[in-house]
């Protein structure tokens, strides 16, 4: 299965029950009042940072994810049981963003990390929440409402302590396997490494971990060979390690590596670093020593090894652990959702007047507006908020269709109909 480290799934929390529709039913109550009870919760669904997978592999077949529905509500005001949630597993270092808007959700960064991100449904209001002195038997319950839906992309951005930064087949997977307990696939010829291999290094009870970057090659920041892939797993590192191999202009090879990480990302170049030189076996001592110097102008410590003939690796271990800076705390990174102000508008729209607002709209959502009594509980609601005196100002007269949502109603002027009765009781 390939390595994946960016993907893109949908999520759905489960929608809301709605709310119960009952009368009390008792052997000696022949007609009991209402005990709808409220609908259950739909379920929610999370991110959750786990160690024990480095890809997104799992996810692969499941880019459509859905909590559990919320139950509808009973009679005896029982209330409906909260929909399931859902917890999707996802390597510690992914980023969600969303989709849509481009914007960090969350960076997951630490294992244990859970994160909300797609919001159920709420249950609606059983029959019972509606009956008053006036409206001693109501025939209506709230509907649940739709539980939140949104589009992610995770890009999996490995947590490594040190990063193997060097072109194809210039040791790295060797390198890896010398210093640490991984075991890459090692061969000779370039591009053997298809994805970051993992590695842990120990040293009196100390341990980092070292992360073997796939080759990177000229322009990788422009999309060429495998290096854009991977490029951004070296951004979570704490120091580098460039990789050369010294038959290969190693000078020339160290300044392509810093300049496409340069066009990638400047700040990796501030990170702290090693340069090290491999295969020396291959060369005597005063070529060694020559090459050495030549770097000397790159002011980065130089460090002549063989990965395969485990020549000088471990003082080249002694260094990494000399020069890895402290780990820095590490903090999710939220960005809470954008609450923009929603204002009722009224719009005349052809032969009929359209009042909008996404709080009023939610509102009419939750009701059978084919339900009379529904409709009259939404009248009096409209009222009490001052839709209709709005809507007389705008110069609305009775009969004519007002929209809500996606129900119509009829407009009805009450004070002028109020007046009216009370001049023909005169």
């Amino acid at each position: 299965m390939p390595f994946r480290d960016t993907l893109d799934i949908t999520v759905q929390g489960g929608k809301g029950g709605d709310g119960g529709l009952s009368f009390m039913r008792l052997k000696y109550v022949p007609k009991g009042g209402p005990d709808g009870g409220h609908g259950g919760n739909g379920g929610s669904i999370y991110l959750e940072a786990i160690e024990d997978i480095t890809s997104l592999d799992r996810l692969i077949d499941k880019y459509h994810q859905k909590a559990g529905t919320g139950q509808q509500g009973e009679g005896r005001n029982k209330s409906g049981a909260n929909g399931d949630d859902l917890v999707i597993w996802v390597p510690v270092g992914t980023i969600a963003y969303d989709y849509d808007n481009g914007k960090i959700i969350a960076d997951l960064t630490e294992v244990g990390q859970k994160l909300l991100v797609a919001q159920g449904g709420v249950g609606g209001r059983g029959n019972l929440s509606f009956s008053n002195s006036k409206r001693q038997a109501p025939r209506f319950a709230e509907l649940g409402t739709p539980g939140e839906k949104r589009k992610l992309r995770l890009e999996l951005r490995m947590i490594a302590d040190v990063g193997l930064v060097g072109y194809p087949n210039a040791g790295k997977s060797s390198l890896l396997a010398a210093l640490s307990n991984a075991r890459p696939e090692i061969a000779a010829y370039p591009f053997t490494t298809l994805s970051p291999n993992l590695g842990i290094v120990e040293q009196d009870h100390v341990r980092f971990t070292l992360a073997d970057i796939p080759g990177i090659i000229e322009d990788a920041h422009k999309g060429k060979g495998l290096g854009l892939d991977f490029l951004r797993h070296i951004s979570r590192t704490r120091l580098l390690v460039y990789v050369l191999d010294i038959l290969e202009e190693p000078v020339k090879t160290l300044e392509s590596l810093q300049h496409e990480l340069r066009e990638y990302d400047p700040k990796l170049l501030e990170l702290p670093a090693v340069v090290v030189l491999n295969k020396i076996d291959l060369l005597d001592e005063t070529d060694i020593e020559t090459i050495s110097e030549q770097l000397t102008p790159f002011g980065l410590p130089v460090i002549p090894i063989s990965a395969q003939g485990k020549i000088n690796t471990e003082e080249l271990k002694g260094t990494l652990f000399a020069m890895l800076p402290e780990r820095p705390k590490l903090e999710a990174q939220v960005i809470s959702k954008e609450i923009t102000a929603d204002p009722m508008r009224i719009e005349k729209e052809g032969d009929r007047w359209v009042v909008k607002g996404q709080e009023l709209e939610g509102i009419v959502a939750r009701f059978d507006t084919k339900n009379p009594e529904a409709v009259s509980y939404l009248q009096q609601y409209f009222a009490g908020l001052g839709v209709n005196k709005m809507l007389k100002r705008k110069g609305a007269q009775d009969g004519e269709d007002v929209q809500i949502g996606d129900a119509v109603f009829d407009y009805f002027d009450e004070e002028k109909a109020n007046r009216e009765a009370k001049k023909s009781e005169e």
